[in-house]
């Protein structure tokens, strides 16, 4: 049996391989380049690689070229964390010593000794894979939308405080194209204040508003020419300058987010899960995009729901060492499936009676608002792991049955 380790970097790779008894039988330094990966995969083939019968490797990496390369056919790529990996270096050595071809062999002897507890990347479809990045770009995107209002917000709060009185009343707030329309119209609050009606209506209108322009605009200009402090003419005058800057970056932030969620409405609905995502209470078609980009559709991922569970931070951990013992919310954790489950939760809460009953159920057993929602996230993420295993749609009955059917069943 061959193991392969490579340390991969920005423009060359080290790769060792070693046999099943720690032997290195061979390394390489590669290029990241289309010569590097032939040199690569013929080192593999000379070595006994073949499509019925591929090395493992190890890497610590799940994305980029190499890795698409290395996934072809039935080959097993393990995505080594690389905490786990300076851990297992430890175990070579203790002088802290450290070095790229170094590394590779300690990434090949992880597969050699612990191969079993570690899980290959899945093998998901082409589809979901792409799924996949868009969700989690249109996720990114979001945040960084919201990021940025948020700077936003704090330069308007230094001088322009009827902008942000302005976009109280809308949704969203200065993500709204009103409310970008109209800094850029009057990026400091002596020019909104010299806006006339028809300048707001003008403005609503390129924003596209098309009801209730003429109310908005006599709202907004009691708005602009109520009281409010100011700050110096000079400093007012570069405060907004900077808005003008910053609303730039917004303005892209919302561009790029919208574009990136009509790509995930496009694509998801394709997938054959996406049937069963949807059925869900509390998941309209961006979180299901998420929740099948996070769990993909390689049904062998998990060995069981507990597995899953874990995986998105659900239920609990157990820490108990001689008299001491604590029960506690889950760290390492996927980021993206946790927060996906935070609002998958606070959504189905008003979507699904049963799921509402649940959590005012957690609630009068004490459990604070962010607890019980993640118990209700955990008891529906397995329901979900249950209806894609079987192919089933979500069922309101069988998934919250009511007291009684609980009290006749036992």
């Amino acid at each position: 049996m061959i193991y392969c380790g490579i340390d991969w970097a920005e423009k060359t790779h080290d790769v060792a391989l070693i046999d099943d008894t720690g032997q290195l039988v061979a390394k390489r330094h590669i290029t990241d380049d289309t010569t590097g990966y032939k040199i690569l995969l013929d080192l593999l083939a000379e070595y006994g690689d073949s499509a019925e019968n591929p090395i493992p490797v190890a890497i610590e990496t799940s994305r980029g070229l190499l890795v698409a390369v290395l996934r072809t056919g039935k080959r097993q790529v393990f995505a080594i964390n690389p905490m786990a990996a300076a851990r297992y270096r430890d175990r070579h050595s203790v002088s802290r010593k450290k070095s790229d071809p170094g590394d590779a062999l300690v990434l090949a002897n992880i597969l050699r000794t612990d191969m079993h507890t570690h899980r290959p990347l899945p093998q998901d479809s082409d589809l979901a894979r792409a799924v996949a990045v868009l969700a989690r770009a249109q996720q990114d995107a979001t945040w960084n939308r919201q990021q940025t209002a948020n700077q936003l917000r704090s330069l308007l709060r230094e001088y322009y405080p009827s902008a942000m009185a302005a976009a109280d009343g809308w949704r969203n707030g200065l993500c709204r194209p009103e409310v970008r329309e109209l800094l850029r119209a009057a990026p400091t609050p002596t020019r909104a204040a010299q806006l006339t009606r028809t300048q707001l209506q003008a403005a609503l209108k390129r924003a596209g508003r098309q009801r209730g322009i003429e109310a908005e605009a006599e709202r907004l200009r009691d708005v602009f020419r109520a009281e409010w402090a100011h700050q110096p003419p000079l400093v007012e005058d570069a405060l907004g300058k900077q808005m003008l800057a910053l609303l730039v970056q917004l303005e892209a932030a919302c561009s790029a987010a919208d574009q990136l969620a009509e790509a995930v409405e496009e694509a998801f609905p394709q997938h054959p899960d996406a049937e069963i995502i949807l059925s869900f209470p509390g998941l309209g078609l961006q979180l299901g995009a998420r929740v099948l980009a996070e769990i993909g559709d390689d049904r062998n991922r998990f060995a069981d729901a507990r597995g899953l569970k874990a995986y998105a931070g659900s239920s609990p951990v157990t820490r108990a060492s001689g008299k001491k013992s604590s029960i506690t919310r889950r760290w390492v954790k996927n980021d993206r499936l946790n927060h996906v489950g935070y609002l998958w939760a606070f959504s189905a809460i008003t979507a699904s009676p049963g799921a509402k009953t649940h959590y005012r159920r957690r609630r009068d057993q004490g459990d604070w608002h962010a607890a019980a929602q993640r118990n209700l996230f955990n008891r529906m993420i397995g329901q979900l792991y249950h209806c894609l295993q079987h192919g089933r749609r979500f069922d309101e009955a069988v998934a919250f049955p009511p007291a009684s059917a609980l009290v006749a069943a036992s």
